[in-house]
């Protein structure tokens, strides 16, 4: 049962468009884990929100700077560079700068 489902998420994760120069891709776990973790804080409130929105941002991060150190084309890294950029707005405004 595992192995289906790893051969099944492989699978997706070679899903791209267009297959030449892909701009749009399955997304990986840091983007699945931090779209989740953002997602999550609007149903909960107090600390647990707070954690989830510095869970969110952290996996965020960590998908934009693979992003940009790794993505196969040049818009893909500047995807990267887009969404740092995004977290230390976030940062920013967070923290009163």
């Amino acid at each position: 049962m595992m192995q289906r489902l790893t051969d099944g998420y492989r699978r997706l994760r070679g899903l791209s468009w267009p297959a030449g120069y892909p701009i749009a891709q399955f997304p990986n776990p840091p983007l699945i884990i931090g779209l989740a973790a953002l997602g999550a804080r609007y149903v909960a409130t107090g600390a647990v929100a707070d954690v989830l929105a510095a869970l969110g941002y952290v996996f965020i991060a960590i998908w934009a700077y693979l992003e940009l150190t790794a993505g196969v084309n040049m818009f893909r890294r500047a995807l990267g560079l887009a969404g740092l950029a995004y977290i230390v707005v976030i940062i920013a405004q967070r923290f009163g700068a």
